[in-house]
């Protein structure tokens, strides 16, 4: 299998860049991903980049990954916190699986502490902003090499 990488993002955060950039950062998506494809091809990765607002279509490409992707990088947004079924895909993935959020959210809301993600995660990667995302595709062709 080729080193294939999805990277998966899931509700607002097709708004970065202009939804409290004070937590997330002045950086919108499509740059964040440009910046990941171009990482990626330096490291020898393909790179599918993903963002949706529904749970039902990240659980749907999380199950479409298998046996096509070599590992994911996930940035669930709020649905970190509360999806069950997101959580039921990943353990379907036989990959490493990598979960990345632009804030620190330990030191954030109290719910905001509890990831459902993080009990099939391999790496959870918080607080870095954009960083998180290219530090997760390092690690990743470190792993898969």
């Amino acid at each position: 299998m080729p080193r294939t990488v999805h990277l998966l993002n899931g509700p607002n955060l097709n708004l970065l860049g202009t939804r409290e950039p004070e937590i997330y950062g002045a950086r919108t998506l499509p740059e964040i991903e440009a910046d990941c494809i171009r990482l990626a091809e330096t490291l020898g990765l393909a790179l599918t980049c993903r963002q949706s607002n529904h749970e039902g279509v990240l659980i749907d490409w999380v199950q479409e990954a298998r046996g096509i992707a070599s590992a994911l990088v996930i940035n669930p947004g709020g649905l970190t916190h509360t999806s069950v079924a997101l959580l039921d895909a990943l353990n379907a993935f036989e990959g490493p699986v990598i979960e990345v959020h632009l804030s620190q959210i330990h030191r954030r809301e109290a719910f905001r502490h509890h990831s459902y993600v993080s009990l099939r995660a391999d790496a959870v990667i918080a607080g870095l902003g954009p960083d998180g995302y290219t530090a997760a595709l390092r690690h990743l062709a470190d792993r898969l090499a």
